[in-house]
């Protein structure tokens, strides 16, 4: 064979490639949950990315999109609480005196959110963004628990 009917079987099959993935339901959807997951809307990506793994059980890229959606969801989750037990923290604290069942609610929300922070588990591709300001509570519940436990 040669070499030009080579590269023309080649750039056939590639052709034949990008309609397909192009064509495809499945992976439309795909990409639309790509597009979501990488501008940060996780839900909508989940969503997506779950009717594109319905539709093809071995798209790849529905499946990864799927996992990790639920991980970046599961950290903007951890930084939801995160900010809301802060500010119940910061109120308490705020208090000229601090009862002994303040300081053990206190110890019981840092110990929650040190232990839920442990369950978290980043990939290559989890928001690095994400991941730092978890990172960054995680060694606030940390100085926390560890002030109150003294």
């Amino acid at each position: 064979m040669s070499s030009k009917l080579l590269s023309l079987i080649a750039f056939l099959i590639l052709i034949f490639m990008v309609l397909y993935v192009v064509l495809n339901p499945s992976y439309q959807k795909s990409l639309q949950a790509k597009y979501y997951f990488e501008t940060g809307e996780y839900k909508e990506a989940l969503v997506l990315a779950k009717e594109a793994f319905s539709l093809d059980v071995y798209n790849r890229m529905s499946s990864t999109i799927m996992s990790q959606s639920i991980i970046a969801l599961k950290y903007k989750s951890y930084i939801r609480d995160a900010i809301k037990y802060t500010m119940m923290i910061e109120e308490i604290v705020n208090q000229t005196n601090i009862a002994d069942k303040d300081r053990a609610k206190i110890k019981i929300i840092c110990e929650i959110m040190v232990d839920s922070y442990k369950k978290l588990a980043p990939s290559v591709i989890t928001d690095k963004e994400l991941v730092n300001i978890a990172s960054g509570y995680y060694i606030k519940f940390e100085n926390i628990l560890e002030k109150v436990t003294r």
